[in-house]
């Protein structure tokens, strides 16, 4: 059994950035809830005495009227960066000194280092002489960071590596100074920049996002440890001018104020929460989006596939070969339309045709390529690609072997969900007695699925013109997943959906599906994972080997998920399903 860490009079948190700013203010927050001990860390100097002019000086214009006098009584003459300059040197230091002594009339203790974190033996040398004072270090918060906010297109290799090495680097060096297997906390301040992204913050969206994988790995390799990375949207706070609240608030970004962001932290730190390696405590940052630029561009994207990087297709075999899923091909295609346009959003593809599937064995190419072509934006906020996977053929004189073919619309809003008239999830106990319970991977059964597409839990009704299922998927691993992840549309999920429509024209033709084309799909809300949905298929014609189906997928009251319309399946006879 893991023992849970607990904060104590003789715990002692290293704090990165923990002297001035919000990270203090989270700092005075454990001290009021629990007294313990902080090694405050941060670049600026502190002043023990302030100069007598400066004293009882707390008028902004007033002081830096006395930081020019003393000046000009030097002989020099005073320049408006130096008088800046000593201004902001004579108020940080009072910020540090209020810092301090707030967590003493807390209850607490603090020491403070001027050192940069990113300069390690600095760290080290000056860390080893307040622990021995202190004593050894039980906790770490990272709360250190810097911005350099520019679009990607003017920063500079300086401007990434400042941002990037306060969190990273600064990360490496508090670790090194102490082992994680000492600590009873891990704190990272993270930021919602890293997990949703934000324009001009790719810099600072990179940095936060590795402390979130390294929260959970230091989790994974430190289990009795309690880790967190915390990604805070904005606060309220001096960093947040009043033009930045406007802008957000045009945005709906809510900003957190200090008493409620500071109360979260000690929230996150009791022992219920022992087990949450990466929480989000903001609103997501959604783009803002412009207008579009009318010319209509080319992409071409090139990807290497293999069976180890994508575990799941062990659970897609046929024929005796792991092969991909169209869906997971639909997926790819869509997750690098929405990268394009950040902020708009996968609603609707069609004229899916698949022409040959990708089969990992003897016949898998070096790489496979992704063809993207706009062919349609409006101001309405809609943007249209037509999209090919292809491979190169070498020495032949027809260049490229195609794959998949697809149409792709993002929008900016996603229509309501309409509602399925026909829905029906009464359950026909004479028809699903005759059902195999074991639905998947039984002689009984055409679904041939492994774990990672399981979802069909009971089949409701079945008529030879329609089926009904009730359905629900259980998340894989990112790790699972490999190179398809889920994004705004779940490969996994969408497979599942096909399932009933393979069960109908198993039960009353004993033949076998594999999907050909589809008109059109539209999704109008993502379906969680672990929850239980509806799918309910209409056959509309079964002409020789074709079979032509309308699926959708919807909650109890028929609200719809998404649809296929004319969904096309190929028959194959029941032990010799080709590719």
């Amino acid at each position: 059994m893991i023992q849970t860490a607990q904060i104590s009079q003789s715990s002692v948190f290293l704090v990165s950035g923990g002297a001035k700013g919000i990270t203090a203010e989270c700092v005075i927050r454990m001290a009021q809830h629990q007294p313990c001990k902080f090694i405050l860390l941060g670049r600026s100097s502190i002043m023990n005495h302030e100069p007598d002019w400066a004293k009882d000086c707390f008028n902004e214009s007033e002081l830096k009227k006395r930081i020019m006098e003393n000046i000009l009584a030097q002989g020099k003459k005073p320049t408006p960066m130096e008088v800046k300059g000593v201004f902001k040197r004579i108020a940080s230091s009072r910020e540090i000194h209020k810092t301090l002594l707030a967590i003493e009339q807390a209850g607490g203790q603090a020491d403070y280092i001027d050192v940069d974190v990113t300069d390690a033996l600095a760290l080290q040398q000056k860390l080893a002489t307040v622990v021995e004072r202190m004593g050894s270090i039980t906790g770490i918060i990272h709360g250190a960071g810097v911005l350099a906010d520019k679009l990607i297109e003017k920063k500079s290799e300086q401007d990434f590596e400042t941002v990037y090495a306060t969190k990273v680097k600064g990360l490496e060096n508090l670790l090194s100074c102490v082992s994680p297997g000492q600590l009873d906390y891990l704190v990272l301040f993270s930021s919602v920049a890293g997990f949703y992204g934000n324009i001009g913050q790719s810099d600072y969206a990179i940095a936060n996002e590795i402390l979130n994988k390294s929260a959970h790995l230091v989790k994974q390799h430190h289990p009795s440890c309690h880790v967190v990375a915390i990604n805070w949207g904005p606060w309220d706070s001096g960093m947040v001018t009043s033009e930045l609240k406007k802008a957000f608030a045009k945005r709906n970004i809510e900003i957190i104020p200090i008493p409620v962001g500071t109360n979260m932290l000690v929230k996150e730190l009791d022992s219920a929460n022992q087990d949450t390696a990466q929480v989000v405590i903001g609103t997501p940052l959604e783009p803002v989006l412009g207008e579009l630029n009318p010319e209509l561009r080319t992409y071409r994207i090139r990807r290497k596939l293999t069976l180890d990087a994508n575990p799941f297709l062990h659970d897609h075999v046929i024929g005796g070969y792991p092969v991909l899923p169209a869906t997971c091909a639909v997926g790819w295609i869509i997750n690098a339309c929405e990268q394009l346009y950040p902020g708009y959003k996968f609603f609707s593809y069609t004229n899916f045709k698949f022409f040959k599937g990708i089969i990992f064995n003897h016949t898998l190419a070096r790489e496979y390529i992704l063809d993207l072509k706009e062919i349609a934006k409006t101001n309405d906020g809609s943007i249209e690609f037509e999209a090919k996977i292809r491979t190169k053929k070498e020495e032949s004189k027809i260049p490229y072997h195609e794959h998949y073919r697809v149409q792709i619309k993002l929008v900016r809003e996603i229509p309501s969900a309409p509602t399925y008239e026909n829905a029906n999830v009464e359950e026909d106990y004479k028809i699903t007695e005759q059902i195999p319970s074991s639905l998947y991977q039984s002689e009984e059964s055409s679904l041939f699925h492994g774990p990672s597409f399981w979802g069909v839990k009971r089949v409701l009704n079945l008529t030879p013109k329609k089926i009904t299922a009730a359905c629900a998927w259980s998340s894989i691993s990112d790790r699972q997943q490999g190179q398809f992840t889920i994004q705004n549309f779940n490969p996994y999920i969408a497979d599942l959906k096909t399932h009933p429509t393979g069960i109908l024209i198993y039960y009353f033709h004993q033949e076998e599906l594999l999907p050909a084309q589809s008109e059109k799909f539209e999704q109008f809300a993502m379906i969680p994972p672990g929850e239980t949905f509806y799918v309910s298929t209409e056959l509309k014609s079964k002409v020789n080997k074709n079979v032509i189906v309308d699926i959708i997928a919807h909650n109890r009251e028929g609200q719809i998920y998404s649809r296929w319309l004319g969904w096309k399946g190929t028959i194959y006879p029941i032990g010799s399903k080709g590719i």
